[in-house]
């Protein structure tokens, strides 16, 4: 069976982190959300993959290129203009013969629910999750292990039963998704697809996924995905490590590296290649630094993401956030990360407030921002690419 993955959007909801890259390639443990999607489904068995790709194509098509170093097959397909996951699903077409396997590139699941779902009895089966926020999901009604009606965001959802966005599909889906019209949303959505096959009589089966989810839809997912990858790290160090550092648990040190005396990190976190860490500083469990990072004198460094080509001066704290490639922090830079009052966090995201549900969250900081000594910002501040924060700014 082959795999069709949907990897086209930008990914707005993730502020400034999509500016330069699509969603699916955010690295979670230094690895894009895109390759972690994958790698459980070749880990499930499937060999042969599609990518329906459009923003930013030529990002993904780099990393992956035909598979063939994962010893997979890798076609593309490419959606023109975002128009919803119908019309994603439809550039498919032409790459596939028989049922298929249908994965979102932002939704990762343990490999056995993907061997559950490839071997399932129906012809056409979905994923089915319950949350705690239906609303924000395509919500099911079902009964006898079949689902009934395919509801999308509703206000007053009739259950917590929702999409999980994982398919598996026969050839006829792509009759539906021809009929398929314009939802509210002005998008092609699959969920109405699957609304016309169910009303046409064919059967709609559904498995319960129960654990292992990981759905990262907004920033501080990146964290909790992060977390999760590392508590499964394996230890490998390749870099250089002076006499007077310490390193406790798991921590992965990649190649040209340099960890410096004085450092002191716990684990598990992960350093990339080329990097240049410390003296003295400290990085605490969380905590994911990409390539060619450099961190200073007296730096501390608490469950964040930091990427390729970020420096962070010295005397500087981070906790708690995701930074963007190549950003340079001033001496002293702080960034909050827990309200006074202990209450969670609000980020605003296209021109809303989104509470994130978090007591601790720090900064989410886009590519190329440069801060002078001394700045500081506050929790759930959003930073767009590219801005320049003054000596002694308080950004809020």
């Amino acid at each position: 069976m082959k795999a069709v993955i949907l990897a086209a959007g930008q990914g707005t909801r993730m502020g400034p982190l999509t500016m330069n890259i699509p969603k699916v390639m955010l690295p979670i443990a230094n690895k894009p959300i895109l390759l972690h999607v994958i790698l459980s489904a070749r880990d499930a068995g499937i060999k042969e993959f599609v990518l329906v790709v459009g923003y930013r194509a030529d990002t993904v098509k780099e990393y992956f290129g035909d598979g063939s170093l994962m010893n997979i097959s890798i076609k593309y397909a490419q959606q023109e203009k975002q128009l919803g996951t119908a019309d994603a699903i439809s550039y498919a077409q032409e790459h596939v013969d028989g049922r298929f396997l249908v994965l979102n590139g932002d939704v990762i699941v343990n490999p056995q629910h993907i061997k559950n779902l490839v071997n399932h009895r129906s012809n056409v089966i979905m994923t089915a999750r319950h949350v705690e926020n239906p609303s924000e999901f395509g919500v099911l009604e079902v009964s006898n292990n079949r689902v009934l009606n395919i509801i999308e965001k509703p206000k007053k959802p009739p259950t917590n039963l929702v999409n999980a966005g994982i398919y598996v599909f026969p050839p006829s889906i792509f009759d539906a998704i021809r009929k398929t019209p314009l939802s509210v949303r002005n998008e092609y959505e699959i969920t109405d697809s699957l609304q016309l096959l169910i009303n046409d009589g064919i059967d709609v089966g559904y498995i319960t996924l129960s654990e292992n989810w990981l759905d990262i839809g907004r920033p501080w997912d990146l964290l909790d995905a992060n977390e999760h990858f590392l508590s499964c790290l394996q230890p490998e160090v390749k870099g250089d490590i002076e006499p007077l550092s310490t390193m406790k648990g798991s921590v992965s040190v990649g190649e040209g590296t340099v960890i410096r005396n004085g450092a002191y990190i716990v684990g598990p976190v992960i350093i990339g290649k080329n990097c240049d860490i410390g003296p003295n500083c400290y990085i605490r469990a969380g905590t994911s630094i990409g390539d060619n990072v450099r961190i200073g004198n007296a730096v501390e460094i608490k469950n964040s993401i930091i990427m390729n080509g970020t420096h962070i001066g010295h005397l500087s704290y981070v906790g708690d956030s995701i930074i963007g490639e190549n950003c340079n922090f001033g001496a002293g830079t702080k960034v909050a990360n827990l309200r006074h009052d202990g209450r969670t966090i609000c980020v605003r995201l296209k021109g809303s407030l989104v509470d994130s549900g978090r007591r601790k969250l720090g900064t989410i900081m886009g590519d190329g921002v440069h801060t002078g000594i001394n700045s500081m910002i506050n929790v759930g501040v959003v930073v767009e690419s590219g801005a320049m924060i003054d000596p002694g700014e308080f950004v809020k």
